[in-house]
C-alpha cells in the first residue's frame, strides 16, 4: 500500500499524531531518530529536514557534517502502543545537501546493490528473514538479568512458556502495523523465541526487521522483561540467529524455479547459491557482526560453522527448503540478529550476483551431518569453516573484492576502524572465565 504526501498529513490529523520519528540507521545497525512536532511535518515531507552527520556512529566527520533527512512515504506508521500524543514514523534515505545519496547510508548501500540486480534483468530480492530473540526478567530497576522467564523447549506451550503472552502482544501489535505474521513459536532454548512475518522486497525486509526489534524490545519492556538480539547471550544453549530465505524475481517470475531440475533450482539459483559460499568467508564479519556472534557458530548448538549447501540437513550454511515454483528459495542459516540488515543483504546479494555474473560452479551438496565429519574429510571434501572469530572476519573481508565493493569506500573503512576498535577492547580485557581458570591454578 502506498501512501502520498496527502494520505499522510490527512493520516496524522485522523490519529491526532504530535510527533514524527524520522528513523534511519546507523553503520552498526542502531535506529536513529530525529523526533519532530507535527508542524514540521509537511517540511519533513519536502526532504528539507537537516541533521549534524558527525554525531552518529560511522558516518562523517564534523566539517561535512549537514545531511538531509528523505522519508520514505510507504513506511508511515502510528505506532500503536503509543495511545496519547501519538507518534509516528517514517524511515528515511541520507542525503548530502547537494542532493546526492550519501555513500554511507545503510538503505543507500542496500539500494545499489538490487540496482545492480536490476541491471541484470532481476526485478526484485524477495526476503523472508527469521530473526531469534531472547527474553529475560529484569531487576527492581529495570535493568535486564541473566534469568529467563521460562523453562519452555521447542514450539512448547503455557504454562511452561511464560512469554507466551508477550509473544502474543508483540504479534498483535505487529499486526496493527500492517506486518503478515506467518508463525510464531518458542525456540529451542529456554526463554527464546522466534515470530516469522511474511517475505518482501528486500528494503522493506530489512526496514521490517528494525521495526520488529524496535517493536520487541517496547513490548518486552511493558511486560517487564528484557529482549535481546544478542547472538549467545548464555553459554550452554542455542544462540539466536537470523536465518534469511531469499530468491530472485524477473517480474511475476521467480528465477531461482526450474522444473525441470531433479531439485526445481534454475541455474540461476545454483550460481547465486555458488557465489554465497564463496564469498561466506568474506561478508560474515557483515552477517555476524560482533565478538559474541563467533560464539553462537559452534558445532553442536544447531548454527551452522561450516560452508555448505542442502537440500536435505540442517548443518550446512545453507539449505534449500521443501517448497518450489513460487516459493523455491535458498535460506542462509549463518546471519544472526546482531546483524545491520541493510548491510547483511546488500552483502549476500553482491556474493549471490557474483555468482551468476561468473557462472560459478555449485560445488556437490553435503547431505551428511557435517558435524560428526572428522578434520580429514572435512578437508577431502573441500568444506570450509566460516570464520571463528571477529578479527579473523574482518581481514577476510578485507580480502574479498567483491564484499568490499558492495560496502564501499566510506562504510568499509568505517565499520573497519570500528570492529578493530571493538575487536582490541575485548582482547585486552580480563575476563572473569580467566580468573576462575587461573587464580588460583598459578
Amino acid at each position: 500500500m502506498g501512501f502520498t504526501r496527502d494520505d499522510i498529513l490527512r493520516n496524522a490529523k485522523e490519529q491526532n499524531v504530535r510527533f514524527i520519528r524520522l528513523q534511519f540507521t546507523d553503520l552498526l545497525g542502531t535506529i536513529k531518530n530525529l523526533e519532530i512536532p507535527v508542524s514540521q511535518l509537511e517540511k519533513a515531507l519536502d526532504n528539507k529536514m537537516m541533521f549534524d552527520g558527525s554525531s552518529i556512529e560511522g558516518y562523517v566527520r564534523i566539517e561535512e557534517s549537514d545531511m538531509y533527512l528523505y522519508p520514505d512515504l510507504d513506511t508511515w506508521v502510528v505506532f500503536p502502543w503509543v495511545t496519547e500524543d501519538r507518534i509516528a514514523r517514517l524511515i528515511c534515505d541520507i542525503y548530502m545537501p547537494d542532493g546526492t545519496p550519501f555513500a554511507g547510508d545503510p538503505r543507500g548501500i542496500l539500494k545499489r546493490a538490487l540496482q545492480e540486480a536490476e541491471e541484470m534483468g532481476f526485478t526484485a530480492m524477495n526476503v523472508g528473514p527469521e530473526p531469534e530473540f531472547f527474553l529475560f526478567k529484569t531487576d527492581e530497576k529495570g535493568n535486564p538479568t541473566t534469568e529467563l522467564n521460562d523453562q519452555g523447549g521447542y514450539f512448547d506451550l503455557a504454562p511452561t512458556d511464560l512469554g507466551e503472552n508477550c509473544r502474543r502482544d508483540i504479534v498483535l501489535t505487529l499486526e496493527e502495523m500492517g506486518f503478515e505474521i506467518e508463525a510464531s513459536h518458542h525456540e529451542v532454548a529456554p526463554g527464546q523465541h522466534e515470530i516469522d512475518f511474511k517475505y518482501a522486497n528486500a528494503i522493506k525486509a530489512a526496514d521490517q526487521i528494525q521495526t520488529f526489534k524496535l517493536v520487541v524490545k517496547t513490548i518486552a519492556r511493558q511486560h517487564g522483561l528484557h529482549a535481546t538480539f544478542m547472538p549467545k547471550p548464555l553459554f550452554g544453549v542455542n544462540g539466536s540467529g537470523m536465518h534469511c530465505h531469499q530468491s530472485l524475481f524477473r517480474g511475476k517470475e521467480n528465477a531461482f524455479y526450474d522444473e525441470n531440475d531433479k531439485l526445481g533450482l534454475s541455474a540461476v539459483a545454483r550460481h547465486y547459491m555458488a557465489g554465497i559460499l564463496a564469498h561466506a568467508r568474506g561478508f560474515a564479519a557483515i552477517t555476524n557482526p560482533t565478538v559474541n556472534s563467533y560464539k553462537r557458530l559452534v558445532p553442536g548448538y544447531e548454527a551452522p560453522s561450516y560452508v555448505a549447501w542442502s537440500a536435505s540437513n540442517r548443518s550446512p550454511m545453507v539449505r534449500i527448503p521443501a517448497s518450489r515454483g513460487l516459493s523455491t528459495r535458498i535460506e542462509v542459516r549463518s546471519p544472526d540478529p546482531a546483524a545491520n540488515p541493510y548491510l547483511a543483504l546488500a552483502v549476500m546479494l553482491k556474493a549471490g550476483l557474483d555468482g551468476i555474473k561468473n557462472k560459478t560452479p555449485l560445488p556437490a551438496p553435503v547431505d551428511r551431518n557435517i558435524y560428526v565429519m572428522s578434520g580429514e574429510e572435512l578437508e577431502e571434501s573441500g568444506i570450509q569453516s566460516l570464520p571463528e572469530n571477529l578479527i579473523t572476519a574482518l581481514k577476510e573481508m578485507l580480502r574479498d573484492e567483491v564484499i568490499c565493493d558492495a560496502l564501499g569506500d566510506h562504510a568499509l573503512s568505517h565499520f573497519y576502524e570500528l570492529k578493530e576498535i571493538e575487536w582490541d577492547m575485548y582482547r585486552t580485557q580480563v575476563h572473569q572465565w580467566e580468573r576462575d581458570q587461573y587464580m588460583t591454578n598459578y
